[in-house]
């Protein structure tokens, strides 16, 4: 019982500082690129709930671009901008590596 527990307790630590490790390596990664704003497309969005409807859950909201050069990009925004764009809408996507930084929509 003994071996199993500090098993159990390793895997869950290990696969803690891993995480931990990967969010400080995409964060860094996302500061050393450039700031980048380009013509683009709403393609689609979707949402990612975490959890159950009766307890605790999380929603993480995505939207895929579409820039000029045909290149899709998916990024996370807040719940207020998701609810925001629509599919199809047009205009000036800036973000910088994986961080959505803001969409201007053009008419």
């Amino acid at each position: 019982f003994e071996i199993m527990f500090f098993l159990v307790f390793a895997i869950v630590i290990g696969t803690f500082i891993i995480s931990f490790i990967s969010g400080i390596s995409q964060w860094n990664k996302n500061n050393q690129s450039p700031r980048l704003t380009v013509e683009a497309r709403i393609v689609t969005k979707r949402e990612d709930v975490n959890g159950t409807m009766d307890a605790m859950h999380s929603t993480w909201y995505y939207v895929t671009f579409e820039v000029e050069s045909g290149d899709r990009i998916e990024l996370e925004v807040e719940g207020e901008k998701y609810g925001m764009m629509v599919e199809g809408d047009y205009g000036k996507l800036s973000f910088q590596g994986t961080r959505y930084l803001g969409f201007e929509r053009m008419i």
